[in-house]
């Protein structure tokens, strides 16, 4: 199919432009980088750039390709090494996830574009203690209120309730918190260095997933699922006290610090605080049974190892 690919060279998207190339779609991939463009060429896409936030630029983008389906990865976290203040660093993240939702919801009304998959987020969130042990996609993100990170969690639930209702076949993937070649490198280097200490107990629940195994997943959207949201997640949900000692280990450096929410506070600030406190894991079952995708890393585990080596 001919698949139109926004924030074709962050993470994710290095890797889901030649995993759908090698599966036989006719990509467009874009960037808002002219440096970038040979990158994309060399991957096997047509490259274009645009600003996702420049409206008529994005219209007259989709247009030209005229796809059947698009993927929307377009965010701005290429330096986020702090979330000390979430919404300062997600500023622009932010707006794509809104504004930009809108420019290409804008843009397949335009062109005739049948399916819609957007980014969502289901990895490290401060959630309120209510529900089940796992999330399921049925859950809404009732993220705790913490200072500083009010816009954040808004644009992650605006591309949640949106893109599901206003496309044709809108489908949301709650994405883990990413890992792997190209992705979060700074927590190895943090856990290596003794940098992310473990605080409050670590009894926050995280979903993991790899980076290579969450662009399968979306690969797997583009042809399978109903419209709607799923929770792309590996199969061990664990706590920080149990992954952050692991990941320093198979990083090669010492256990982690332990450290009591005050001091993590004035440490990290409160949205880490919060998420190594207060999260809640995702289940899968949901992608593995209408997606007919099977993560290649079931635990983080050996995630981590394949990582590190």
């Amino acid at each position: 199919m001919r698949v139109f690919v926004t924030g074709a060279t962050g993470a994710l998207g290095r890797h889901l432009v030649p995993g759908l190339v090698m599966a036989g779609h006719e990509v467009t991939a874009t960037t808002r980088t002219p440096g970038k463009v040979a990158q994309l060429r060399a991957a096997g896409a047509e490259p274009v750039v645009v600003d996702g936030l420049d409206r008529e630029a994005v219209i007259a983008a989709v247009q030209a390709a005229v796809p059947e389906v698009i993927v929307h990865e377009m965010t701005a976290l290429a330096s986020l090494r702090s979330l000390r203040n979430p919404d300062k660093v997600f500023a622009v993240t932010n707006e794509l996830r809104t504004r930009g939702t809108d420019n290409l919801l804008a843009a397949v009304a335009r062109a005739g574009t049948r399916r819609v998959i957007a980014q969502g987020y289901a990895g490290a969130a401060p959630d309120k203690p209510s529900g089940g042990a796992l999330k399921t996609e049925a859950d809404p993100l009732d993220w705790l209120p913490v200072r500083g990170a009010a816009h954040m969690p808004a644009a992650i639930t605006y591309v949640d309730k949106t893109v599901p209702l206003e496309a044709p076949e809108g489908i949301v993937l709650r994405y883990g918190t990413f890992y792997g070649p190209g992705a979060g490198e700074f927590l190895v280097e943090m856990a290596r260095k003794r940098q992310l200490p473990v605080i409050g107990g670590g009894t926050g629940v995280w979903s993991f997933i790899e980076i290579t195994d969450a662009a399968a997943a979306t690969i797997a959207a583009i042809e399978h699922g109903t419209p709607g949201i799923y929770n792309v997640v590996d199969d061990d949900p664990a706590p920080v006290a149990e992954w952050l000692p692991y990941l320093a280990m198979v990083a090669g450096g010492k256990p982690p610090l332990r450290v009591p929410a005050w001091i993590g506070r004035l440490l990290a600030g409160e949205f880490v605080v919060a998420q190594m406190t207060s999260s809640r894991g995702s289940s899968n079952q949901k992608a593995r049974k209408e997606l007919g995708w099977v993560p290649q890393y079931l635990s983080w585990r050996e995630g981590f190892r394949a990582w590190g080596r």
